[in-house]
C-alpha cells in the first residue's frame, strides 16, 4: 500500500508537464485586476440565482489573490472554497473531476491541510497552463458552486486566450 505522500507525489508527477531546461523560465501570472474581474463574476453569477457564497481566486502557487464573502456567507464556506482551490491547483483540473477520477485518493487527499475534494473548484489556465484557481462554496450542492466558478472564468475567458 502506498502512502499519502508517495500518492501525492505521483498525482503531481502526473500533472505538472514537461521539466524545464536550466536557466530561466517564462511564466504567467494571473493579475489582481483578473482575480478580482473572477471572483466578482462568480459572486454575482450566484447571486442571480439566490445563493449567498464565498469565492476564493488563488495564484498558481495555491496562494490567495481575491477572497470575497457575501453578507449571509459564512466563514467556513471561505475555508471550504480555498480549500477547492487547492485540490485544483494539486491536480491542475476541476475538483470534480479529481474527486470523479481519483476516488481511491480522495479521503488521503482531504487529510492534507487546507485541501478539500468538493465540487466547486475550477483552473484558471492559459494554453492549458494553469495559472491560478476559483473555488465557490455556498450553493446548495457542489455543482451550483462549480458553475459560478465556470462563470467566474468565462468572464475574463477571452483575455485568456490572447494572453498565450
Amino acid at each position: 500500500m502506498r502512502t499519502l505522500p508517495a500518492m501525492v507525489a505521483g498525482l503531481l508527477l502526473t500533472t505538472a508537464g514537461p521539466a524545464c531546461a536550466a536557466g530561466l523560465v517564462k511564466v504567467k501570472l494571473l493579475s489582481l485586476d483578473m482575480a478580482r474581474t473572477i471572483a466578482g463574476a462568480a459572486l454575482e453569477a450566484c447571486r442571480k440565482d439566490g445563493y449567498q457564497v464565498s469565492v476564493v481566486v488563488t495564484d498558481r502557487s495555491g496562494e490567495p489573490l481575491v477572497v470575497m464573502r457575501d453578507i449571509y456567507s459564512n466563514r467556513y464556506f471561505t475555508q471550504l472554497a480555498l480549500g477547492k482551490t487547492n485540490a485544483v491547483i494539486m491536480a491542475n483540473t476541476t475538483s470534480a473531476e479529481l474527486r470523479r477520477n481519483r476516488p481511491d485518493m480522495v479521503n488521503e487527499l482531504n487529510l492534507l491541510d487546507g485541501v478539500m475534494v468538493l465540487a466547486g473548484g475550477v483552473p484558471v489556465q492559459v494554453a492549458g497552463s494553469l495559472v491560478g484557481a476559483v473555488g465557490v462554496s455556498g450553493a446548495p450542492g457542489g455543482d451550483l458552486d462549480e458553475a459560478c466558478a465556470r462563470a467566474g472564468v468565462e468572464a475574463v475567458r477571452e483575455e485568456l486566450e490572447f494572453a498565450d
